[in-house]
């Protein structure tokens, strides 16, 4: 993982946030973060294989690690395997780090899943794992939070994480961007409803990033028809790639109250990708 520089501001300072997904990648980047800016993490990562997936899972080992880095910053980390497909088990996660914390502030629902096909060939396996992971567990998350932000009372935002796949139709993706617009339709409707409560409700929609999370599965499909789409994973930007502590700040300001009258929004980390 990229080392993260210590921001100077202190935005979060006494604050808690709930990160799901949170063993590596993002997530973990995301905790840092928020604790580097003074907030207390409650953390949750379903430290599992896939089936539906070709890349490696997270582990516990993965979760300990982002536990070590939170803990580093002098902040407090309550840390949970936890599938966001599993309410239940996610509620209690959840509960037990507001227990031990005494509130809640800010949702990342970070935790999702990708692999590729042509979309009238992906397997139904493929496709009720992607949408369990990363549409039903992104609501999952937000039904378990909204509670404890309304009990809070300040206030808080939520952020859903898509993709560039959630605004575009990426090929090869069909049920991986199935999700990521669901999630969007879902973000907006809470933004409205959560509105008169100060609650915020947003979208980040990364391009392609660095993290144990990869499409190399996808990558023969792209060899073989790539000079026929080429220009749809181009980037107008002179980058390849994201790192995860490049997402972590985007999400981090729009967390904050320099960001406190956005809601509803899909802010893109796309390095150009999405222009048209």
């Amino acid at each position: 993982m990229t080392s993260i520089g210590h921001p100077e501001s202190h935005r979060f300072e006494n604050k808690v946030v709930f990160i799901t997904g949170a063993a590596r990648g993002q997530g973990r980047a995301e905790a840092v973060r928020f604790a580097q800016e003074g907030a207390d993490i409650i953390a949750v990562d379903a430290c599992s294989e896939f089936s539906s997936t070709a890349y490696a899972g997270a582990t516990r080992d993965d979760l300990d690690e982002t536990v070590r880095l939170v803990e580093a910053t002098g902040r407090r980390i309550a840390a949970t395997v936890a599938d966001v497909r599993d309410f239940d088990g996610l509620s209690q996660a959840l509960a037990a780090g507001v227990d031990a914390f005494g509130r809640l502030d800010v949702v990342i629902a970070n935790a999702g899943i990708c692999s590729g096909g042509l979309s009238w060939e992906i397997t139904l396996e493929q496709w009720k794992e992607t949408v369990d992971v990363n549409l039903t567990g992104v609501f999952h998350t937000a039904k378990a939070a909204v509670p404890h932000l309304l009990a809070t009372g300040d206030g808080g935002s939520i952020v859903f994480t898509s993709s560039v796949s959630g605004i575009k139709g990426t090929p090869f993706t069909g049920h991986y961007a199935a999700t990521k617009h669901g999630i969007v339709g879902l973000a907006k409707t809470m933004a409205n409803e959560l509105g008169e409560h100060r609650i915020r409700v947003n979208t980040v929609h990364p391009a392609g990033v660095e993290t144990g999370m990869t499409v190399s599965d996808l990558h023969p499909l792209i060899a073989e028809y790539g000079s026929t789409l080429g220009p749809i994973y181009m980037n107008s930007l002179p980058y390849q790639i994201l790192q995860a502590d490049d997402v972590a700040s985007v999400v981090a300001w729009v967390c904050s109250d320099e960001a406190k009258y956005i809601t509803g929004a899909q802010v893109p980390i796309d390095l150009g990708n999405l222009i048209r």
